[in-house]
């Protein structure tokens, strides 16, 4: 794979490592901040490291049902 330098001043370089996870490069932190839309296949990554509790899940789903009925009423969670 081809490779490019770029110059970024202290802030940016601050705010790119600030993001970078364990394992990532810092091309993987620009693409998955500026690469585009977020897949289901991103998401699936992220949550294989997030324990998400049963009740929380129960919650996001009435969420749905409630703003698909009435979009512009419903209550943020």
């Amino acid at each position: 794979m081809a490779v490019k330098t770029i110059t970024i001043d202290p802030e940016a370089f601050s705010l790119l490592v600030s993001r970078k996870r364990a394992g990532q490069s810092f091309s993987d932190v620009i693409k998955e901040h500026l690469g585009g839309k977020t897949t289901a296949k991103d998401l699936l990554k992220v949550l294989g490291f997030v324990n998400i509790h049963e009740d929380t899940l129960d919650r996001f789903d009435e969420q749905i049902v409630r703003r698909q009925k009435e979009p512009t009423k419903a209550p943020c969670l």
